[in-house]
């Protein structure tokens, strides 16, 4: 049985590939807030330069297992190391590699669903919509446009479906995207205080 956790102070910043995520983030990051990278590009990257097989375009189970493993790992790090930050970043959570097995009609077992379930992120999830005009291919990254619009759709379906609201980040200049995320914080915040008063 997973312990049931919930950090309010864990937000996640997700969406399709391609959509400013990253460059958001670090832009977080540059402003003092704890930052906590993406597992999937740092696996392709690994997986990659020593040749193995948990890549997407070759062993999805695999891929999909060690994603999701490293993105629990993650959550248990940010916890001890980052105790008492009022506001951590995650690039995706581990809620993203449940929706990357959906995309590829891979199982979603019984252990994924429990953590999912019982190891709560901040009820509202900073989604980026898709983005054409900045939107861009890679090594790491290899979707078409197609797919990228897609994976956005079945993202806000995934943590919707796990009781968490959606709230999707306007395609404007990075430092307002930053100033959006901040804002929506200070004055949730805010609503919160004043309901429990």
């Amino acid at each position: 049985m997973i312990e049931f956790k919930e950090n309010h102070n864990f937000y996640v910043i997700t969406g399709g590939p391609g959509v400013g995520k990253t460059t958001l983030l670090e832009k977080l990051k540059s402003r003092h807030y704890k930052i906590v990278p993406e597992i999937a590009r740092e696996l392709i990257k690994e997986q990659q330069e020593s040749n193995g097989n948990a890549l997407p375009w070759k062993d999805k189970e695999l891929y999909k297992k060690i994603m999701f493993n490293r993105s629990i790992n993650c959550y248990e790090q940010a916890e001890k190391t980052f105790s008492g930050e009022p506001s951590i970043f995650f690039d995706r959570g581990f809620l993203d590699a449940i929706c990357y097995a959906k995309l590829v009609q891979s199982e979603i077992n019984q252990r994924m669903n429990s953590y999912a379930e019982n190891w709560r992120y901040n009820k509202n999830i900073f989604m980026l919509p898709p983005w054409q005009e900045i939107y861009e291919t890679d090594n790491e990254r290899k979707q078409d446009w197609t797919e990228a619009v897609f994976t956005f759709e079945k993202m806000c379906e995934t943590y919707k479906s796990y009781g968490y609201d959606i709230v999707e980040i306007p395609k404007v200049s990075v430092s307002e995207r930053a100033d959006f995320v901040l804002r929506f914080i200070e004055e949730n915040k805010t609503e919160t205080k004043n309901k429990n008063s």
